[in-house]
């Protein structure tokens, strides 16, 4: 099984907007981090085209949702949120280099009307993801499980989750699961508190 490990850090950040997307509020721009000050934990590697599809079809994306990528990288999987199910998307990565790759391919993708990109950390609670009616992820379980208070705590019920490789613990076990591409993709979706 390939994998893919997210860049991330756990410091805390700020965060900036780097693009607007109407309709996606709870955003302010702050500062943006230097690369100098970015200290990645993990490498990152792309999701595959297959995989992309298939987190957005297991979480039955539609053109009301809003859909964030949590360490979204070169924003693969919010651009496609766009261009085949008519979602907005919201790709949040700490690597400025990410950020700004992620960035220039919404533009080139013609969805930079409907796709937002934040540089910052996924675990400071100064970026917001209470929008999020979708959540993508690809890290590591270790980093799933630290997210998982933050999920369960931020987003509506109805929120759904998908993650492509791992999954969330023995303590959150996924609603479905199945094998995508090279992988295996969970799903879960935020329950009423």
């Amino acid at each position: 099984m390939r994998t893919r490990l997210r860049v991330l850090t756990t410091a805390a950040t700020s965060a900036a907007v780097l693009m607007a997307v109407p309709g996606v509020s709870g955003m302010s721009a702050q500062p943006a981090q230097t690369s100098a000050q970015v200290r990645p934990d993990v490498i990152w590697v792309p999701t595959e085209d297959e995989v992309v599809t298939a987190m957005l079809t297991l979480a039955r994306v539609t053109k009301d949702d809003v859909v964030y990528d949590l360490g979204c990288g070169d924003g693969k999987i919010v651009i496609a949120a766009a261009k085949q199910f008519g979602a907005r998307g919201v790709g949040i990565d700490v690597d400025p280099v990410r950020v700004k790759e992620a960035r220039a391919n919404v533009v080139r993708a013609g969805v930079a009307d409907r796709v937002t990109i934040i540089e910052g950390n996924i675990f400071d609670p100064a970026v917001k993801i209470g929008d999020a009616t979708v959540v993508t992820l690809y890290l590591l379980e270790s980093l799933n499980i630290k997210l998982r208070p933050r999920l369960q705590a931020e987003l509506r019920p109805g929120t759904r989750i998908v993650s492509n490789a791992f999954h969330m613990g023995d303590a959150w076990p996924p609603e479905k699961s199945q094998p995508a591409g090279y992988s295996n993709i969970y799903f879960w979706t935020i329950q009423k508190r």
